[in-house]
């Protein structure tokens, strides 16, 4: 039992895993509603950016997230994750930035979350416990 507590590798997993399907759970939300890209396309357009560009999300939302959690460059995946972050944040979530919620939460949560630990899995790699570990 020791052993499995002091397993970096399995460390790894777990946040993986934890990214990736939780992840998921917003792409395969965007596929069973794809309207949900108009909103998007709106946004990029609103910056001068090409509204084409709101289809990355399904690179961001299933691929890297499938990435993620078979363990196939793993670090790729968090880059893109992480990136995938940064836009939606610049995009749809700058004005909270700097705000709480009404229980002293940062506004921003669930996407410090996955930006900072997709950040993490870029710095950390797959671990052993992956399809191609790198």
């Amino acid at each position: 039992m020791n052993r499995i507590l002091q397993d970096d590798a399995f460390g790894k997993l777990i946040v993986r895993l934890t990214v990736g399907i939780l992840m998921l759970f917003h792409g395969v939300a965007k596929v069973l509603n794809p309207e949900s890209l108009g909103f998007i396309r709106s946004l990029l357009e609103g910056v001068d950016l090409p509204a084409a560009l709101a289809y990355g999300v399904y690179v961001g939302e299933i691929i890297a997230p499938l990435m993620l959690i078979l363990g196939i460059y793993s670090r790729l995946g968090g880059l893109i994750i992480a990136v995938n972050m940064l836009f939606a944040i610049w995009l749809a979530h700058t004005a909270d930035i700097y705000s709480l919620t009404a229980h002293g939460g940062w506004a921003l949560e669930l996407q410090g979350f996955y930006l900072f630990c997709s950040l993490a899995i870029i710095f950390l790699g797959s671990g052993r416990y992956a399809v191609k570990p790198d």
